[in-house]
């Protein structure tokens, strides 16, 4: 099957799960689960963390998340695949604005609070009453899930550094979506919810994220070439 249709399809299924656990949070079926798992994570996490999670908390902004996924296009010179990722990462934000407003879902209450305003409140950021689901897991997931697709593309690394680079992409989506919860900003309902609705649409971008190999860059050479090729051949004459 081709990569396009494997991205499509988990896109596709990630986006059914979304809708299936969103109504399962709009529900009240996991209040009691996201409760106790935030007294659990404020129990065994040690306050010396509060900075440093709350710094990435900063870092899942959205301002700086787009600048983030803008950068990696530039870099790898896909200008008209960011494009249409960009349009995917408005999407998603459209959609993450929606459930905010629409599922009621509300956050953890002000005494399990634990975030260090670092910076000042994002003007970009919309204040609504719930909190479903979490925009930081959505936006670290969408833009993680492009960053290993691009990773297990290219050729230019070995298969242990591709292994050790996407278990540093993985421990910092844990870390990210840990500290959402044990700040008391989000539910862990609403970063799971979150999460997969990011990764979702990461897997339709990654449809647009064409390998490219050797014979296309032979291919890109050929065509430069404007001037006639010979064959020149020298025969013995006897």
């Amino acid at each position: 099957m081709p990569k396009r249709q494997i991205f499509l399809f988990s896109g596709l299924i990630l986006l059914f799960v979304f809708l299936l656990f969103s109504y399962l949070v709009r529900n009240g079926h996991l209040t009691t689960f996201d409760f106790s798992n935030t007294v659990h994570l404020q129990d065994h996490i040690s306050r010396r963390f509060d900075g440093p999670f709350s710094f990435l908390s900063d870092v899942g902004r959205a301002e700086v998340m787009t600048i983030i996924l803008a950068a990696i296009f530039l870099i790898t010179r896909r200008f008209k695949a960011g494009i249409i990722a960009g349009g995917l990462f408005v999407l998603f934000h459209l959609i993450e604005i929606y459930g905010k407003f629409f599922v009621s879902h509300r956050p953890p209450p002000h005494f399990m609070l634990r975030t260090i305003n670092l910076v000042p409140q994002s003007p970009f950021e919309v204040s609504t009453k719930n909190s479903y689901p979490s925009g930081h897991a959505g936006r670290t997931m969408f833009i993680s899930v492009i960053l290993l697709i691009l990773l297990w593309q290219t050729k230019r690394f070995g298969v242990i550094t591709k292994l050790f680079l996407s278990a540093l992409i993985f421990a910092f989506d844990i870390t990210m979506v840990v500290s959402r919860v044990y700040l008391g900003e989000h539910w862990t309902s609403d970063v799971i919810g979150g999460s997969i609705l990011g990764a979702s649409f990461g897997f339709f971008a990654g449809m647009l994220l064409k390998e490219k190999t050797e014979h296309a860059h032979v291919s890109e050479n050929k065509k430069k070439s404007w001037l006639p090729r010979y064959k020149i051949e020298v025969k013995r004459v006897e």
